[in-house]
């Protein structure tokens, strides 16, 4: 009986990553006192410690235990972490010189600037409608030295709280850091150079407004004029709230399609070419993190790195483009065996804002948006990561007390709206607001890529025809590299 439970239960939680690598997976060991130490591969003496207690589970992803005695060493070895920051997402890699210890990426948020512009609305309406506010503060608003906007300083948080979370695992000794920079100017317009930079696209006009007519040649964009109406006005092609007042943002049009846009009549064909906001945030973002990390870590050392640098290292290696693998090629542990766990993360906000819904509901009254603390009668929380049916999931809210499951790219994982509690297998609870869920490296994420002369060497056998000419050359290519 207690063998057919045991299969059933192998069942349920879906396969070992350990025999589908064939490599034991890293855990991660703090002693007595919560210093890292180095990871261990050896699972099954982690299972006899924790059955025994000499050890305690304090992290589910990435699964950390503390020790509950003294060890008799401290032995560490020189482990670095290597940081891709990004706009969208971070990519970081930490190992030895032999072994990569842990790879992974965590995508951050990208609803800051509407939150923030929301809640603007908000509390100016309350203004309007002559209830409680807070007092306007346009006459003393003052951005602090080296401040910078919520969104900017919300993903620079997102990129140290990756790395105290791989810190608070690891003895990392050595950072190395990515130092992306883009030319904006020069994106905008290649043929700039010299003193075209000290002069801006509005160069010589009065406002933005009288910019775009003339870049639009004083000529409805939607209609090339043919409604025959001569009065032009300026729209924005994304809303203001979020796309701002930039001329990329900013389209002529006549009152007639003006108006009949906005009345649902007209259908606008014109399309925001692709916004710099990436490149700009990065190259405010590079010192910021760079000098946030040596003021952190004043005992750890700090290095940059250049993208080119990185390319170059990724190509040598025969890697795919991702961000992961650039962080490994950043750490400089180039030729190390690859992590056999790929990490996932997922920067989720961590308060709901916003008491009530903005809308007043039949009767005067306003529904709360601030969820319950626990899930129906269940002790599962929303973010928490789960099990159901062997897959993992997390748990992103709940209906009528039965909790809702997605995948780490927030997609459905059941084809029901949501599903029973009971038949739900609590893994862990988030910690801090970066979700983390760990399984089996893929192949498109670590795999290393053919060679040119492999691709080259494919093609030629499918065509046999080609072989008498090309063989010759390419093996004298061959020959010239060794």
């Amino acid at each position: 009986m207690m063998k057919a439970e045991q299969v059933k239960r192998r069942k349920e939680d879906g396969p070992d990553p350990v025999k589908e690598t064939g490599k034991g997976v890293p855990v991660y060991v703090q002693d007595k006192d919560g210093n890292p130490l180095m990871p261990t591969f050896r699972n099954g003496k982690v299972r006899r410690m924790l059955k025994d207690g000499l050890a305690v589970v304090v992290r589910g992803c990435p699964f950390t235990i503390r020790l509950t005695y003294e060890p008799k060493t401290h032995i560490v070895q020189r482990v670095t972490l290597g940081i891709d920051p990004g706009y969208g997402t971070v990519g970081f890699s930490a190992g030895t010189i032999g072994r990569e210890l842990i790879c992974g990426e965590v995508v951050l948020r990208n609803d800051v600037v509407e939150k923030v512009s929301t809640k603007r609305e908000l509390r100016r309406t309350r203004r309007s409608r002559k209830l409680r506010y807070r007092a306007p503060r346009f006459d003393n608003r003052k951005r602090k030295k080296g401040g910078v906007s919520p969104s900017v300083r919300s993903r620079c948080d997102a990129h140290l709280s990756v790395i105290r979370t791989v810190c608070s695992v690891l003895p990392v000794e050595r950072m190395v850091v990515e130092m992306t920079s883009f030319d904006v100017r020069k994106l905008k317009d290649p043929e700039v150079s010299g003193e075209g930079y000290q002069h801006g696209e509005r160069d010589g006009f009065f406002n933005t407004r009288e910019y775009v007519l003339h870049r639009d040649g004083h000529r409805c964009r939607n209609c090339g004029g043919k409604s025959g109406d001569r009065i032009l006005e300026v729209h924005h092609l994304e809303s203001r709230k979020t796309g701002g007042d930039s001329p990329g943002n900013l389209v002529t049009l006549c009152r007639t399609c003006h108006t009949g846009y906005h009345a649902g009549t007209v259908e606008l064909k014109i399309k925001r070419p692709a916004p710099l906001k990436s490149a700009t945030v990065m190259n405010m973002m590079k010192g910021r993190l760079f000098l946030s990390l040596r003021k952190a870590y004043p005992d750890k050392e700090v290095l940059g790195t250049f993208a080119y640098q990185t390319k170059s290292h990724r190509i040598d290696e025969g890697l795919e483009k991702s961000h992961a693998n650039d962080a490994y090629c950043i750490s400089g542990n180039l030729g190390a065996d690859r992590c056999p766990v790929f990490i996932r993360g997922k920067q989720i906000p961590r308060h709901t804002r916003s008491l009530h819904v903005q809308k007043t509901s039949k009767g005067g009254k306003r529904r709360s948006t601030v969820a319950p603390h626990r899930i129906g009668k269940s002790d599962l929380q929303r973010y928490d990561v789960v099990k159901y049916r062997g897959e993992k999931a997390v748990i992103a809210g709940s209906t009528n007390g039965r909790p809702v499951l997605r995948d780490m790219d927030w997609k459905k994982t059941t084809k029901e709206a949501s599903v029973n509690a009971k038949k739900v297998k609590f893994l862990y609870r988030r910690q801090g607001s970066i979700i983390y869920m760990s399984g089996p490296a893929r192949d498109t994420e670590l795999k290393r890529g053919a060679t040119l002369w492999d691709t080259w060497m494919e093609i030629i056998d499918r065509n046999p025809e080609y072989w008498d000419d090309l063989a010759r050359e390419f093996a004298g290519m061959k020959k010239s590299e060794q």
